[in-house]
C-alpha cells in the first residue's frame, strides 16, 4: 500500500478513474491505463469484468459483458498488466466480485495480484464475517489490503468497525443504488458526507456512485480525500475512444 499511502499524504482531492479490463476493445487494458497516467489521475480502478456484478448499473455491465465477448478472463487480465507492472507510477487498486476470486484460487489469485504489483483490493460483495473469519489473515499473508463501501444506509456501529480495518481508503458509496452518473449531488447526499466526516474516521474516504464532472468531483471532494468516476468514463470510452481520454480527465482535474 506504499503507493496509495504516499498519494493520500501528498496530495487533496483525488481523482481516481473505474475502468473495465478487456474493453473497448480486448488488448485495450494497457492502453488505457497508459492514457490515464499520461493525463494525470492519481490512482486507477482496474475492473474486472463479471457475469453477474452486484454493484454495477448498465453502463458498466455493458462494457463487462462487452469484454466478456472479446475474450478476457482473469489469466489474460493479470498478463496484460504485467506487461506495464515495471512502467506504470500510478497505482492500481483491483476491483472485482468474491466467487471470481473462489472459482480462480483464492491463493493463486492473491499471488498473481502481488506479481502485478497491486497492494489493494474492493470486492463489494465480500461479506463482514467472511473477511474477519478467513480472508483477513489471506489477505495479510499476502500483503494486500481490502477496501470497503458504505453507503447512506450503514449503521454507525458498522463503519466504526470499517474503519478499524481500513488501511487504504473506505469507499463511500454516494446513493443507495447501483452505478451511474445521478446529476447535481443532492442536499441528501450532503447531509450524508456531512455525517461521515464528521464521525473523525482515521481512514481516508474515496466517494463514488455518480460522481460524473467537474462539478460533482469538487463537490464531493469537499467532504472526503476524493472521489472515483466510473460510469461517465466509461461511456464516454466507449464513444471517443482512448485517443480522447486526456479530453475527459482534464476539465476534472483543471
Amino acid at each position: 500500500m506504499k503507493k496509495l499511502e504516499t498519494i493520500f499524504q501528498e496530495k487533496k482531492n483525488l481523482l481516481s478513474i473505474y475502468f473495465t479490463c478487456g474493453y473497448p476493445k480486448l488488448d485495450d487494458t494497457t492502453k488505457v491505463i497508459t492514457a490515464l497516467e499520461k493525463s494525470g489521475v492519481d490512482f486507477i480502478e482496474v475492473g474486472l469484468p463479471y457475469s453477474d456484478p452486484l454493484a454495477d448499473g448498465p453502463t458498466i455491465q455493458e462494457s463487462s459483458q462487452k469484454a466478456l465477448e472479446n475474450g478476457i478472463n482473469l489469466d489474460l487480465i493479470f498478463d496484460q498488466l504485467m506487461t506495464i507492472k515495471d512502467t506504470n507510477k500510478t497505482p492500481l487498486v483491483l476491483m472485482g466480485y468474491l466467487n471470481q476470486m473462489i472459482k480462480y484460487g483464492e491463493d493463486k489469485f492473491c499471488q498473481k495480484v502481488v506479481d502485478c504489483g497491486i497492494e489493494t483490493v474492493i470486492l463489494p460483495d465480500l461479506p463482514m464475517v467472511e473477511f474477519e473469519n478467513h480472508y483477513k489473515a489471506l489477505f495479510e499473508k499476502y500483503g494486500i489490503t481490502s477496501v470497503f463501501l458504505i453507503t447512506p444506509h450503514t449503521s454507525e456501529e458498522r463503519i466504526r468497525k470499517i474503519d478499524a480495518y481500513s488501511k487504504a481508503f473506505i469507499y463511500v458509496v454516494a446513493s443507495a443504488s447501483i452505478t451511474g452518473a445521478k446529476g447535481d449531488i443532492s442536499n441528501q447526499q450532503i447531509e450524508y458526507f456531512e455525517r461521515i466526516k464528521n464521525m473523525n474516521l482515521q481512514s481516508n474516504l474515496i466517494v463514488g456512485f455518480g460522481i460524473s464532472d467537474k462539478q460533482t468531483f469538487t463537490t464531493a471532494c469537499k467532504y472526503a480525500n476524493g472521489t472515483i468516476i466510473g460510469s461517465a468514463f466509461i461511456k464516454n470510452l466507449g464513444e471517443n475512444g482512448i485517443d480522447k481520454i486526456d479530453d475527459f480527465i482534464k476539465p476534472i482535474i483543471s
